[in-house]
């Protein structure tokens, strides 16, 4: 294990109860999307936790065990493909947190949100903060479990397609995923409403978009998820 030593903000406040809150899987072609909420106790540290993208799979299961074993509440929810097709990938994000939040055994006052956008939830508090998962722990923590929870649940569909590699590619729109859809064509698992076709691959190289993704209906961001 390489130390990164990454200085990250411990909390935003030092007076409210605080969640961060973050999303795995937004700009793949195939699978849910999760999300996270973690509440971190205030002496909470670990030298190498960051944004989950920016660290190896070794490091994330690690700090998975970790995060679990001493956050003051954690949760993880997902929101599959068949809806992210009926409610466009930014509700479905903004619903996975939502459910996450639900399942926290710790209410929070404060929520961190890793982005420029959130969906209000039960007229709480939030702040989005953008690349807020390379800043604040409790996002960089829920960015972790996210990850780590969504990686292994592609890694079990991967069984029943292996022709689309997500046990390593994980859904996201690589080379060998494109040249396996052309081939093979759409599962069950594909996000249909991404139409995703050779002129729009590179819409989807990243998961981290500084625009909106086809299928996101922007004045629907504020309103409440049902």
């Amino acid at each position: 294990m390489i130390l990164q030593l990454v200085m990250l903000h411990p909390f935003y406040q030092d007076q409210l109860i605080e969640a961060g809150c973050d999303e795995a899987g937004r700009g793949c072609y195939a699978g849910p999307v999760f999300a996270a909420a973690v509440i971190l106790p205030r002496d909470f540290y670990h030298p190498v936790l960051n944004d989950s993208k920016q660290l190896t799979p070794e490091e994330r299961m690690e700090l998975k065990v970790f995060i679990k074993e001493n956050a003051v509440a954690y949760a993880v929810a997902m929101v599959d493909n068949d809806e992210i097709d009926q409610i466009n990938i930014l509700r479905a994000s903004f619903k996975a947190m939502h459910m996450a939040l639900d399942k926290l055994r710790k209410r929070p006052s404060l929520l961190l949100i890793d982005g420029n956008r959130f969906a209000p939830y039960k007229k709480l508090r939030h702040e989005c903060i953008i690349q807020g998962d390379g800043i604040y722990a409790s996002i960089a923590a829920a960015s972790v479990l996210a990850k780590t929870h969504r990686d292994a649940y592609m890694k079990q569909i991967h069984k029943e397609f292996p022709r689309y590699n997500w046990r390593q590619n994980k859904g996201y729109g690589t080379e060998e995923h494109r040249i396996a859809i052309e081939h093979h064509g759409l599962c069950k698992y594909h996000r249909k409403s991404f139409n995703i076709l050779p002129k729009q691959y590179a819409l989807f190289e990243d998961d981290d978009f500084p625009g909106e993704l086809p299928g996101e209906d922007t004045s629907l961001a504020g309103q409440p998820i049902v």
